[in-house]
């Protein structure tokens, strides 16, 4: 068969206040009841501006109380309801001005005080009971000391003294499960157990990271072999409950400075030096936003960025997208890795995402293994601000879980959707980070220093034309008579299904990802090849195996399209594609995925004097907009390939996706180190990525063999390539 002789080829919440409490195993205390703290105040205390930012802020804050009106109106209903339903919050929202989602906490938080006045009382009367049970344990073992043997006067031995052993043990026992129990009751007030009995108490669960695995699969929890030391997405613990209060006031100041910077023009927003983007103006940043979440810390440069589009997709979808953590995953595949929710706080206050809350984490990339991922444990916060009009913002939460050496913190970013007539959306985006991108290869730079690798554009420009791909699922009125159109509606959606399975699974494993290690194999410079290998059993979309993934970066002094156009085109893949052998391929059908004709899923034949080539099929995605493209393909078995053309599940087709990233080399001249050409010219930063079927025996070891000929395959193809753009361009 082909594939064997060819690799493969290719909660509850607490509310705005809380309590206090300090609870030792021989004593606990009283607390007042803290209510709802001004997002302001708290916020004052995170921003530190009377600091020196190279120092740690202090951790105490300041707040505020609710009016004495506000308390006495929300203890008054509190007696009557103590469970208000989404109406009765919103009427007192409205009637005490305040936030839906700060009456809901209120009134979770005057309950968690309430349960905490009873458990006080038992807690007292433990005590009692502990004292008791310490003096009967002081009695006994005096006794047991102090026995003597009923016949000749001496000290006992232990077997003579079984009754009163006996009744020790007992005591003893009764004892200790009296004091877990105490321990077990502290333990849920101040985070962690106490005492000497700190074994016995309930512990913080971790979570797992993402089962992603070497090659990104897009499941919700990861393979523990894949962490590496410096993985955020490892193991994420959730919040307690002194951070939720916090987290919520964070969320409420960032949503608020989203809208304003969604909104505002010049001077907060000017143009990029090429008019491509609009770039932050810092210094009015920091007038307009004087607390915000604190000085930028040392060693992190500041990149902020904002984009609008309209899209073709409803603005109630675009905010169930946002919201599903496996929908926006597949979304911006290529720019999401990893992600996954660590918990979520709230799930709306109104039948839908209005006030839903959630703690994430996420990986973004950019599609080469010479630009490290930038990691991110955040908050996301979903709100409606009118009719038609969302806004969804994410902010770090670096404040509660500070890393010593942070690389990437996340301001207020997000979006804001508007409705507009005929299913359509505008997406206004505003990207704003902190980061440290010293490790970023010298010839991505120039394209990570202008803002569009990272940036609002590529996010807007990914869901601009992930929308489109998108309504093609959905389309009725293909046209039919046309040679290659797959007018059947089912197969059209599996073979659409299948490709975007692919795509993902080549985006998620060309990236510098902290959950794989990429090998360099030979040479130094942009050309080294980096490989990584994997093992895989009981995948259905994988065949089994070791499986080995090599890719390289490097530049080309061609503009990005000319470089797309030529390696979709299937009349040009005989030029660089190693395996075709020269032979005819041939488009068989296709989809049309958007409005320009570089989005498109094919389905490629390769009909070659090689019999083991013969009637080979291909699956081919390419997919361009302004901040990059791909062409990604992977090789199909036919009879598998007809059952998806049929409408079948494409779940169980095994795929090995290669392909390419096309990124532009970004808007403004760099420079690159020795033996790397200047870009920033109008040039192409190409990544080439194969995913190889080494060995079909999953507890078969990697030779050296089969890396050299991997190395090979991937060096000779890039020459190839160079070659024929060269000459074309010529």
């Amino acid at each position: 068969m082909f594939q064997s002789n060819m690799f493969e080829t290719h909660h509850s919440l607490l509310d705005m206040g809380g309590l206090n409490k300090d609870i030792e195993l021989g004593k606990m205390r009283d607390d007042e009841f803290e209510s709802s703290r001004s997002v302001t105040e708290n916020l004052e205390g995170i921003s530190g501006d009377d600091q020196d930012p190279t120092q740690r802020p202090n951790k105490k804050k300041r707040y505020h109380r609710h009016t004495q009106h506000q308390i006495q109106e929300l203890e008054n209903f509190f007696k009557e309801c103590p469970h208000p339903d989404d109406k009765q919050r919103k009427e007192l929202s409205r009637r005490l001005t305040l936030e839906p989602l700060q009456i809901k906490f209120w009134f979770q938080n005057k309950r968690t005080q309430m349960k905490a006045h009873h458990e006080r009382s038992e807690n007292q009367q433990l005590r009692s009971e502990n004292d008791k049970l310490r003096a009967d344990n002081i009695r006994f073992k005096e006794a047991l000391s102090n026995a003597t043997c009923p016949n000749c006067g001496g000290p006992a031995a232990i077997g003579e003294m079984s009754f009163d052993e006996q009744q020790l043990r007992i005591e003893n026992a009764r004892l200790r499960e009296e004091i877990d129990r105490i321990s077990g009751i502290a333990a849920k007030y101040v985070g962690k157990p106490i005492g000497t009995y700190s074994h016995l108490s309930p512990t913080l669960t971790t979570r797992s990271s993402l089962d992603h695995g070497v090659f990104g699969s897009q499941s919700s929890m990861v393979d523990p072999m894949y962490a590496s030391g410096g993985d955020l997405l490892r193991t994420i613990a959730p919040p307690t409950e002194a951070d939720k209060p916090l987290i919520i006031e964070l969320a409420v100041a960032a949503m608020e400075e989203l809208i304003r910077m969604a909104q505002s023009g010049d001077p907060l927003w000017v143009p990029s030096p090429d008019n491509s983007i609009e770039v932050l103006n810092e210094e009015e940043y920091f007038r307009s936003f004087p607390r915000g979440i604190g000085p930028t810390p040392l060693g992190l440069k500041s990149e902020a960025s904002r984009d609008s589009c309209v899209v073709i997709m409803n603005h109630m979808n675009l905010v169930d997208i946002f919201m599903d953590v496996n929908q926006w995953s597949s979304v911006f595949s290529g720019i999401v890795s990893r992600a996954m929710t660590v918990e979520v706080l709230s799930t709306g206050v109104a039948g839908n995402y209005n006030g839903a809350l959630q703690l994430m984490t996420a990986e973004f990339q950019v599609p080469s293994p010479l630009v490290p991922t930038r990691e991110n444990y955040f908050v996301r916060y979903c709100k409606q601000h009118g009719d038609g009009i969302w806004a969804i913002v994410d902010v770090s939460l670096d404040g509660l879980h500070p890393s010593p050496s942070p690389r990437c913190r996340r301001r207020p970013s997000g979006c804001l959707i508007q409705e507009m007539p005929s299913g359509y959306s505008k997406v206004t985006w505003v990207e704003h980070v902190e980061v440290d991108d010293r490790e970023v290869h010298n010839l991505y730079r120039g394209l990570v220093n202008s803002g569009l690798a990272f940036g609002a554009k590529r996010w807007v420009s990914a869901l601009d034309r992930q929308c489109e791909r998108l309504a093609s699922v959905m389309a009725t009125n293909i046209p039919a008579g046309e040679a290659g159109v797959i007018t059947n509606r089912e197969g059209r959606k599996s073979m659409l299904k299948l490709a975007e399975r692919m795509v993902m699974s080549f985006c998620a494993g060309v990236g510098a990802s902290t959950a794989h290690t990429w090998t360099t194999l030979s040479g130094s410079g942009a050309d080294d090849v980096r490989v990584m290998t994997r093992k895989s059993m009981d995948d259905p979309g994988r065949p089994p195996g070791i499986v080995l993934s090599a890719a390289t970066s490097f530049w080309m002094p061609v503009p990005p399209k000319q470089v797309f156009d030529f390696l979709r085109d299937e009349n040009s893949r005989s030029e660089w594609d190693i395996l075709s052998n020269g032979g005819l391929v041939q488009e068989m059908a296709h989809i049309a995925n958007g409005r320009d004709q570089g989005n498109s899923v094919s389905l490629l034949r390769v009909n070659s004097a090689n019999s083991s080539q013969s009637n080979m099929l291909i699956l081919q995605e390419s997919c361009t907009d302004t901040t990059g493209s791909y062409v990604i393909y992977a090789p199909v078995d036919v009879v598998a390939m007809n059952v998806v053309l049929n409408g079948g599940d494409p779940d169980y087709v095994a795929l090995l996706p290669s392909g390419f990233a096309i990124l532009p080399d970004g808007p403004v001249a760099g420079h690159g180190g020795p033996g790397i050409e200047v870009a920033g010219s109008g040039g192409s930063l190409l990544t080439v990525a194969f995913q190889i079927l080494v060995d079909s025996v999953p507890t078969a070891k990697l030779s050296l063999g089969s890396v050299a000929t991997v190395n090979s395959l991937i060096k000779c193809t890039v020459e190839r390539i160079k070659g024929a753009v060269a000459c074309n361009n010529a």
